[in-house]
């Protein structure tokens, strides 16, 4: 049942690629991995491999792959992703020796691949749980892990119709977790092997944070000619939905600032933005000193520049809560000690949930909750600076989760 299901999502795939790029470039992408696999993989190296679904896990799984890296040279290093959001933005990432894509998961591209790949370890990074490549790994004595995973009772495998294939689950050899009530989910039914580490987005931000890039047009943008600095709304990985929130509040108040950085720079979203726009405003791209002076929104149109750019605001506004795949990644804000604004699709993110309980983050429904948010922190920016102090804190204080995988994995890697 669950390969004949896979075998129909990949004639769905090939459906969707004649009028959908991004299902095209993917499906190119796993034409072409066997390949790779024969002109890159040298069979006289042990492998680790590291699978990410996309770029957000890719950066959760970070820490770890880096430090393995640094700690255990003897091993080479394959990451596969599935999505071309993560491939296509690291196929060059100079910590992997190769770089691929992962062929969809039918028991012939699983065997090619494996048997061409050849790992020695695989680690499966947060929500990766493709039944035959985990039962392939099994049957063949390779060790596999899952790192940063979180469980949660409305999940497919726990309800009545998908409990066949709890099964998968068992085939790890150890499931890190990020919170307590994952292991006593998973243990109610009869997996034991975790251990509950956190959440290695804590040390990704932290370790970003302290690299963070100066974007001297950033700096000159936020300030008055006098040095003061401006209020600031930073909106990161925005969607269209997001846009409709914030953007005509924005055109009402000349007291704030706008950077919005969306989540994809393709020329429609970027006119559809502009559009909306009641401002004057200008895209990083074309902006200068002199050109930048009169704007009051910056419109980021390339990638690699938001977790540094949410230094120079005092307010976050974290797109994706209005779309079915939920919020973008809270952490990388507040870690700069600033508050965080979202909107309702949240509950699958186990920090946002704790950054709404501890008053680190602010809970939207409509571009009404947002006005009446913005109003109330505006009439009293003592709120803005203690919840991003609380935010700051939270961060700092749930840092140590690679640290935790990597001493319990030291016995398993120098033993390969």
């Amino acid at each position: 049942m669950y390969t004949l299901g896979i075998h129909l999502y990949s004639l769905a795939i090939a459906f969707f690629s004649l009028f959908h790029r991004k299902a095209r470039t993917m499906r190119l992408g796993q034409w072409r991995t066997n390949a790779t696999l024969r002109e890159q993989i040298d069979s006289n190296e042990r492998y680790i491999w590291f699978h990410a679904a996309s770029l957000g896990e890719f950066e959760q799984g970070r820490p770890v792959l880096e430090r393995i890296r640094a700690e255990y040279p003897g091993y080479k290093i394959l990451l596969t992703f599935f999505s071309p959001s993560g491939y296509e933005v690291k196929k060059d990432y100079d910590c992997a020796d190769v770089v691929c894509y992962l062929p969809l998961d039918t028991p012939f591209s699983v065997n090619k691949f494996l048997s061409l790949a050849n790992p020695v370890i695989a680690i499966f990074i947060k929500y990766e749980f493709w039944g035959n490549y985990l039962s392939e790994l099994k049957r063949r004595d390779i060790p596999v892990y899952v790192i940063s995973a979180i469980f949660r009772p409305g999940q497919w495998f726990f309800r009545w119709y998908g409990r066949h294939f709890l099964k998968f689950i068992h085939c790890f050899t150890h499931l890190y977790v990020q919170d307590e009530a994952s292991r006593t989910l998973l243990a109610k039914y009869g997996i034991t092997n975790t251990s509950v580490c956190g959440d290695t987005r804590f040390d990704r931000v932290l370790e970003v944070q302290s690299h963070a890039r100066e974007i001297p047009l950033i700096d000159t943008f936020v300030k008055q000619q006098g040095g003061e600095k401006r209020l600031t709304l930073i909106a990161g990985s925005s969607w269209p939905s997001d846009e409709e929130v914030f953007i005509p509040y924005f055109n009402a108040h000349p007291e704030i600032r706008l950077i919005i950085a969306p989540h994809e720079i393709h020329r429609e979203h970027l006119q559809s933005i502009e559009s909306l726009l009641k401002r004057p405003f200008i895209r990083l791209s074309e902006a200068n000193e002199e050109n930048l002076a009169d704007k009051d929104c910056v419109i980021i149109d390339s990638f690699g520049l938001l977790s540094s750019i949410y230094r120079y605001g005092e307010l976050a506004y974290i797109g994706g809560g209005f779309i079915s795949s939920g919020i973008h990644n809270t952490l990388e804000a507040a870690v700069y000690d600033v508050p965080v604004i979202f909107g309702p699709e949240y509950e699958k993110f186990k920090e946002a949930c704790n950054l709404l309980e501890i008053g680190g983050g602010f809970l939207i429904n409509n571009s009404t909750d947002f006005a009446e948010k913005m109003d109330e922190l505006l009439a009293d920016p003592s709120l803005i600076t203690s919840a991003g102090k609380i935010a700051g804190e939270y961060v700092r204080g749930n840092a140590g989760t690679t640290e935790k995988i990597m001493n319990d994995l030291k016995d398993i890697l120098r033993k390969e």
